[in-house]
């Protein structure tokens, strides 16, 4: 068996790591000059859109996958024609474009946060008329961690929000009022059984995950049990296959649905430690075709802190008794030798904004002075 991934950044890379402890290769594509992913497989560098390059990945692989939602739409559609692209079209479709993401979650009885379509001035007034301020503009199509966003704390700073978009179409969301954000991984697969991790609660700073915790600390019973029904409604709802990741706001015990991303996920990177199964190895196992494993957890309480701009340096991980995974993701127990407390680094080029690793604690109760003392050496990470 052969997987095909597109992207070979760390999602990649740690997909691949997945792969091969299932014993299955991947190719990835990916017009980097160097990847993360060169690491775990072969990679053909060409563009995504790039017919033959596409061409000799589907007659290389049984099946193919991707890391980001953001592959051309026409690339997917060439690959699908000769070989199985999962997820599927509808999970790619509907997740590239906010609008219509946001009009196929309602259609399908998900709550969200009040929205308006914007294509130019005219249309910015009226939904602002609609929605109100404080709310914020987004591209309908690109932009992460923050980028292709506008924030509107009154109707007077409609003025420059077109031109700071670059005139792209975009939606007004309203800005709301929630006590603390989370999300939830389900994985499903080809047969449509699915398996749901717990919800993770999530801590941005200047739009970029800095800090993912399980259980999520501040969810009700009746919030979480909620999220999770969400969560598999819209897979099933997609007939997605592989993992999917939906991210919410929650008020108490009321939760909307921000956006949906339909591939493995950076809150996710703690199920590596404290799951039975990780999100890396389930998306590969329904992609592919093998059963799902089990999402349960190996332990009490998981917190993953992200390294931003820079890694913490290999002394500051001894003395601080954390452990360090190698490029296969095999842990070398240098600092930590009971696995307590494991970094990842993602063998990339340190820049400012760059998530280029992260760090996860786990344990049957984790000592908030511990995971403070951590979060201080990793570069980006915020502390409880």
């Amino acid at each position: 068996m052969t997987l095909g991934i597109l992207g070979g950044g760390q999602l990649g890379w740690m997909l691949g790591i997945a792969a091969r402890r299932l014993g299955i290769d991947c190719v990835f594509l990916d017009p980097a000059e160097s990847c993360t992913a060169d690491l775990v497989g072969e990679r053909i560098r060409a563009d995504y859109d790039d017919p033959d390059a596409l061409a000799e990945l589907a007659r290389r692989c049984d099946v193919v996958t991707y890391e980001f939602e953001n592959v051309p739409a026409t690339s997917a559609a060439s690959l699908a024609r000769t070989v199985p692209v999962r997820p599927g079209w509808n999970s790619l479709e509907t997740s590239q474009d906010r609008l219509v993401e946001k009009r196929f979650l309602v259609e399908h009885g998900v709550p969200v946060p009040p929205f308006h379509p914007v294509d130019d001035a005219t249309s910015l007034a009226a939904a602002i008329t609609g929605i109100g301020t404080p709310a914020i503009l987004k591209t309908r199509r690109g932009g992460y961690d923050g980028k292709g966003q506008v924030v509107l704390r009154d109707p007077d700073a409609a003025s420059g929000a077109i031109d700071a978009i670059e005139g792209r179409p975009a939606i007004l969301e309203a800005m709301i009022d929630f006590d603390l954000e989370a999300s939830v991984l389900v994985a499903r697969g080809v047969d449509g059984a699915t398996r749901a991790w717990p919800p993770i609660r999530n801590r941005h700073a200047a739009g970029i995950l800095r800090r993912s915790e399980c259980p999520a600390p501040g969810v009700s019973t009746r919030a979480g049990s909620a999220m999770v029904d969400h969560a598999v409604r819209i897979a099933e709802a997609l007939d997605h296959v592989g993992v999917l990741t939906v991210e919410f706001f929650v008020t108490g015990d009321e939760v909307l649905v921000n956006e949906i991303a339909p591939r493995v996920h950076n809150s996710g990177h703690l199920t590596i430690e404290f799951s039975e199964t990780d999100q890396f190895e389930n998306h590969v196992r329904a992609v592919t075709g093998d059963a799902l494993g089990s999402t349960e957890a190996r332990h009490g309480h998981g917190i993953m802190l992200n390294a931003i701009g820079d890694s913490p340096s290999p002394r500051a991980l001894v003395e601080a008794r954390v452990a360090t995974a190698d490029e296969a993701g095999v842990v070398t127990p240098d600092g930590d030798p009971d696995g307590e407390a494991v970094y990842h680094g993602y063998h990339k080029t340190p820049r400012i904004g760059r998530k280029v690793g992260h760090l996860t604690i786990t344990g049957d109760a984790i000592d908030p002075t511990r995971s403070d003392a951590l979060a201080s050496i990793v570069p980006g990470a915020v502390a409880d």
